[in-house]
């Protein structure tokens, strides 16, 4: 196993790898990130403790198994023009030799070949299968290799298929070398050359890559191996690629090799969870965007409703302006001095009063108020149903895991309301009914009637006695103009005590007017506040959800690019053995 070749160093290094790799598990499952990801993590961490694993990918009929026998010295794989490979085949070391299920679509080779006691060598199908399962049986293996050797063919190297794989590798920090196969197939070595440099320039251009390129002959290298062919051998290229394998991939370097694979799993698998904690969180920011528009909106709704409904108390003014409008005609028709006698009688002048300021304006002012109330009602209803159908859409989108029932959570009540509100109305217009107001009107009325009549008789008596007296001519006719002033006096005091009649009027209806508006305004202004403090508690779970989760995840992706960095400063004192 691994261990036997560790120092203490380099035991302390791996433990690291372990031990961050574990954290970085963790931090996945909490995020629930991608189920692959964590599979190739956990496979990752599961190699630390297994041989070194070269893996032999590429497009079929390029030789690969081809490869892989001439590394072992023994047809051991199957070859052929056709995709031949078709499960994941592990050759390991051991004896006697078998083949084995290791299921998922894979079999163990043991060998006893001395090549296979430091490295499991895999062979995988090809990536441009017809079987497209065969090719995602190759695409799940990589993440778990230490190194890859991706063979191509020289009749048609670097295809596009064989660059798009290629990518898929990088992605995942794999160390990769190139096996150019068939190169007997040129004719001459600069041909060979060529071909090299076309990969290579193909390599870096495409994918920043400058990996080693060993052009081989498979079959040449297996038939001098046969022969016992030296001079094929060296013709065929395979002797470099062989102590490559065997010699130059020491124990050191399959040492670095082993710990930074891991490290380049966890540095991706890392990075897309960052990168989802980061998605999450901007998603999340849609969220509190949505609900600061709420918040917003609910101001503006609110001071939108108060002004639309502060001219609606006209329709209330209105009432009590046309009552008042009624009780100054009755005064206008009946405070004459033709009518004086029969405003004496105050049964008579109340009942007068009584029919002309018909009509209780309680009942009128009622159907108002309820009329405002109900339309206070029914927007609140509509305001509510289209922030409930935002806020329902966003919850939706998280799957239904945003708190929060906003059906029928602010549901107005509208008898609750409306019970409140006439309440204060009858408030505002006690001491306000008809029969009150006929009665003040009847006893102005009355009054002024007695004044003036009181004053007719003393213009009389004063203009008697004058006459009688006749001491002089200037006497009587001083008695006659005192007479004549009070008899004017009585006439028009009837105007001036039916002008103050209506001023009185026209004050206690303004105040009336004022109480009534004023306490309408209190009332629906409460309802309007207590509606937005409903619809805020409303939202509070939603709004706390939304706080938990951006919370979350906030300590999820800086715990993400902790470990990144950590992965990062582990990955270079390795590449330093």
């Amino acid at each position: 196993m691994l261990k036997r070749i560790l120092d203490e160093t380099r035991q302390a290094l791996r433990q690291d790898v372990g031990r961050l790799l574990g954290e970085l598990r963790v931090a996945l499952v909490r995020l629930h990130a991608a189920e692959e990801s964590q599979r190739a993590l956990v496979r990752s961490i599961a190699q630390l403790d297994e041989l070194f694993l070269l893996v032999v990918v590429g497009e079929f009929n390029t030789g690969k198994s081809a490869v892989i026998n001439a590394l072992l010295g023994e047809r051991v794989l199957q070859e052929g023009v056709t995709p031949t490979t078709s499960q994941i085949g592990q050759l390991r070391y051991g004896t006697p030799a078998s083949r084995a299920s290791a299921g998922g679509g894979g079999e163990v080779i043991i060998l006893p070949l001395e090549i296979l006691r430091e490295i499991t060598i895999v062979d995988t199908p090809g990536t441009n299968a017809v079987l497209r399962d065969h090719e995602a049986l190759t695409r799940e293996f990589v993440p778990r290799s230490d190194l890859v050797l991706f063979v191509t063919s020289a009749d048609r190297p670097f295809t596009e298929s064989e660059r798009a794989f290629l990518e898929a590798i990088q992605s995942w920090g794999k160390k990769v070398m190139l096996a150019l196969n068939k190169v007997d197939i040129l004719e001459r070595p600069e041909d060979v050359a060529a071909v090299v440099d076309f990969v290579k320039e193909q390599a870096l251009a495409l994918l920043g890559l400058r990996p080693r390129v060993f052009a081989v002959s498979a079959r040449d290298a297996r038939r001098a191996r046969a022969e016992g062919n030296d001079a094929l051998m060296r013709a065929s290229g395979f002797a470099e690629l062989e102590s490559f394998v065997t010699t130059t991939l020491n124990e050191a370097v399959r040492l670095r090799l082993k710990l930074l694979n891991p490290l380049g799993v966890g540095l991706r698998v890392g990075g897309e969870a960052e990168a989802l904690a980061e998605e999450r969180l901007a998603f999340l920011k849609d969220d509190s965007m949505l609900l600061e528009a709420v918040d917003a909106q609910l101001v503006h709704d609110r001071e939108e409703l108060g002004r639309e409904m502060r001219l609606r108390f006209a329709d209330v003014e209105r009432v009590l302006v046309e009552h008042e409008q009624r009780a100054a005609d009755s005064l206008h028709r009946n405070l004459r001095l033709r009518r004086i006698l029969d405003l004496l009688d105050g049964d008579r002048t109340r009942a007068l009063f009584e029919r002309d300021v018909a009509g209780d304006p309680s009942s009128a002012l009622e159907k108002r108020v309820d009329e405002i109330v109900s339309w206070l009602v029914t927007k609140e209803a509509e305001l509510w149903r289209a922030v409930a159908e935002r806020v329902r859409h966003r919850q939706a989108v998280h799957n239904e895991r945003a708190p929060g029932e906003l059906a029928g959570m602010l549901q107005p009540d509208g008898a609750r309301p409306l019970v409140d509100v006439r309440r204060e109305v009858q408030r505002a217009l006690e001491g306000s009914a008809p029969r009150a107001e006929a009665l003040r009107l009847a006893s102005a009325a009355r009054a002024a009637a007695i004044g003036t009549l009181l004053l007719q008789p003393v213009a009389v008596a004063v203009a008697a006695a004058s006459i009688a007296l006749a001491a002089t001519g200037w006497a009587r006719a001083g008695g006659l103009l005192l007479a004549v002033a009070l008899g004017l006096a009585g006439v028009l005091l009837l105007p001036a005590l039916r002008a103050k009649a209506e001023t009185e009027l026209r004050k206690r209806n303004h105040r009336l007017r004022e109480s009534l508006v004023n306490r309408l305004k209190a009332s629906l202004d409460r309802e309007l506040d207590e509606s937005r403090r409903r619809a805020l508690e409303a939202l509070h779970p939603y709004r706390e959800f939304v706080r938990s989760e951006a919370g979350r995840f906030r300590s999820q992706r800086d715990q993400l690019r902790t470990l990144r960095g950590s992965l990062e400063t582990l990955r270079d004192r390795i590449q330093s053995l």
